[in-house]
């Protein structure tokens, strides 16, 4: 069988050489393959497997089927040969004769090279050793690869690689597809879960004046037109609430979100979320729908509400742990905020547990909750998770707890250390809401570049009047990493943010 062989960069350039030279024997011979403009497929690998699963050895089915797609492999046998071909269902063997094939095509067989682009015609059939293939009696070169395919695309010292050629990824590692084939899955479930519950989606602008509705640093570009500076947009939550105010009940919209932020295995500078929002629900509403959307997803697509996700195993079934963010220090940082109402009694608490306050920070109760909570608790929290009562400081778009005007009415649930998603009981009192943009703006003032601006047209909205809101995002990446045991967000971005090689 013909294989690919370690590749030297001599090597590759050899090679290439070769194939060049055979592209051009085959112009002039009046044979270039790129004037093709269409073939006739009417069958797939994987297909034709499932419909004669138990069709005999040597056994002859008398149907012809064409077939299209790459050739992975090549084994010349004297007067007859093997070979495999890979469509987008899979692999099936080829078996190719020069009686049957002619003389001139057969030889043109022989001269094709591993990862052309072929169309074949032929019999369905089982060989002596039990494999499915085709018996072939027409075969058409549609395109010529002019790169030798690696033997091996994957492995920690091709990472980088592979992210940067993902063609050449799904081209030699087809189980890479399946990752891909999950979020889009996911993808298509998520927006029949809210559709099915009288969510409309919609589209708003990438392109902001403001950088609003997340603590986050944004990307800066220039509109030559109007001859401003515009962000990328950080979050889709403002739009979305102006048209809560405009008597859209339930809407959402998944899309591209833009952080000019740090890179790692949880976070690409650009990402995929949905954010929902629901006149007259609060936040129990929406640990419902995130419960529901995620556990069904996993029934859905893999079967089973228990799955594997780096190492440990999570169970999707419905009943999440719900828990407070006060609750959540107690028990796993050992402090009681409930019984803290001083703000220097709360920061010194936080100090002694080894918890550092962000320096643009005030010094407050509510700053140090969270810095425990962010710092300490976190990597706790394995099984699916809702943690509730965000302190106020670190919630501006959120609605009070009538309790404990301290706290907001906010959660984010985590699965497996990684928050997955966020949501609110949306503030909707204008006055409060200048207040807090106010804080945000002081906040950044101090040198928080992520602290939120004041959006005076969201203001303005508000004042018009909107309902009681519920709203929440979920992060898609990171729900595709869960349901497919990836453990890097690369892995399910088809084409991940890298940097330039010179």
């Amino acid at each position: 069988m013909e294989q690919n062989k370690p590749q030297t960069e001599q090597d590759i350039s050899q090679q290439a050489a070769v194939r060049r030279q055979k592209l051009a024997d085959l112009c002039e011979a009046g044979q270039n393959p790129f004037v093709i403009t269409k073939y006739h497929q009417d069958a797939y690998s994987a297909d034709l497997k499932q419909e004669f699963a138990d069709l005999p050895a040597e056994a002859e089915t008398g149907k012809i089927v064409s077939l299209a797609g790459r050739m992975m492999s090549k084994r010349i046998m004297g007067k007859a040969s093997f070979a495999h071909l890979r469509d987008q269902k899979g692999d099936i063997q080829i078996f190719v004769k020069r009686d049957l094939l002619g003389e001139e095509a057969y030889a043109a067989f022989k001269k094709l090279d591993i990862g052309d682009i072929i169309g074949v015609k032929g019999e369905v059939f089982r060989t002596k050793m039990g494999e499915i293939s085709v018996r072939i009696c027409e075969l058409t070169l549609l395109s010529k690869s002019l790169l030798p395919l690696p033997e091996k695309f994957h492995g920690l010292t091709d990472r980088e690689a592979r992210y940067r050629q993902r063609y050449v990824d799904l081209i030699v590692n087809p189980d890479v597809r399946r990752a891909f084939e999950v979020r889009s899955k996911f993808i298509k479930h998520l927006r029949n879960y809210l559709d099915e519950r009288g969510y409309m989606e919609v589209e708003t602008p990438v392109l902001n004046t403001i950088a609003g509705g997340a603590a986050a640093r944004p990307f800066i570009t220039h509109h030559n037109t109007l001859d401003i500076d515009m962000y990328l947009r950080i979050a889709t939550e403002l739009p979305l609430k102006r048209l809560i105010v405009g008597g859209i009940d339930r809407v959402y919209e998944v899309g591209r979100i833009f952080r000019n932020e740090g890179m790692d295995p949880k976070h690409n500078p650009e990402f995929t979320t949905v954010e929902l929002y629901q006149a007259y629900a609060d936040f129990h509403d929406m640990m419902d729908i995130a419960e529901g959307v995620l556990s069904s997803a996993a029934k859905e697509i893999l079967g089973t509400y228990e799955i594997e996700w780096l190492g440990n195993k999570i169970d999707l079934t419905p009943g999440w742990r719900r828990m407070t963010m006060i609750e959540a220090v107690r028990e796993y940082v050992g402090i009681d905020f409930d019984a803290i109402t001083d703000d220097a009694e709360a920061v010194a608490a936080a100090n002694a547990k080894g918890v550092e306050l962000n320096p643009a920070a005030e010094p407050t109760w509510g700053n140090a909750l969270y810095a425990c909570f962010d710092q300490k608790v976190e990597e706790h929290l394995i099984q699916p998770t809702f943690i509730t009562m965000y302190p106020v400081e670190v919630s501006p778009l959120t609605k009070r707890s009538p309790e404990d005007p301290r706290l907001t009415e906010r959660f984010e649930f985590f699965i497996n250390h990684s928050e997955m998603g966020n949501a609110y009981s949306e503030l909707n009192d204008p006055l409060d809401q200048r207040d807090r943009f106010v804080k945000q703006a002081e906040q950044r003032d101090r040198g928080d570049d992520e602290a939120e601006m004041i959006d005076e047209d969201f203001l303005t909205a508000m004042e018009y009047g909107m309902p009681p809101t519920g709203g929440m995002g979920i992060g898609i990446d990171r729900c595709v990493m869960m349901l497919t045991n990836s453990d890097s967000i690369r892995d399910v971005i088809l084409f991940p943010t890298m940097k330039p090689i010179d």
